[in-house]
This record gives C-alpha cells, structure tokens and sequence, in this order.
C-alpha cells in the first residue's frame, strides 16, 4: 500500500508541475489516449498508476524535447 501511496503522490506532483508549468500541454491531458483508461471500469492497481506516472513522464519529455528542438 505504502508503493502505490508513493505512485500516487509522483503522480499528483508531476500532473501539478505540467499545471503550473506546461499549461498547454496539462490542457491536451483529457484528450491524449495514452491518459485514459481502456475499460468502462478500469481497475487501478500500483501497475497501473505506475503505468500512468510513465506515460506522463514520456509525455513531459517529447515535450520538452519538441520545445528545444524548436528554439
């Protein structure tokens, strides 16, 4: 419980850093499939949180990296 517990806060600072941040991209999160789950009623274990905190993190970074790119 404790790792599932420590997921969720990654995940709540991270989603908070885009917020502030990244406004533009926090605003593309409801519409990137990648955040959503499959099924009507998805079960979220420490996998898939853990799955979830990932995708954010790969988001952030082609993000990130799209940005550089472009200045």
């Amino acid at each position: 419980m404790k790792q599932l517990h420590k997921v969720l806060n990654e995940i709540t600072q991270l989603t908070s850093n885009i917020e502030t941040n990244y406004p533009e991209l926090y605003r593309s999160l409801d519409e990137n499939p990648m955040t959503l789950p499959v099924s009507q009623h998805p079960h979220m274990d420490k996998i898939v949180m853990q799955e979830y905190l990932e995708s954010l993190k790969q988001m952030l970074h082609h993000y990130l990296e799209e940005h550089e790119a472009e200045k």
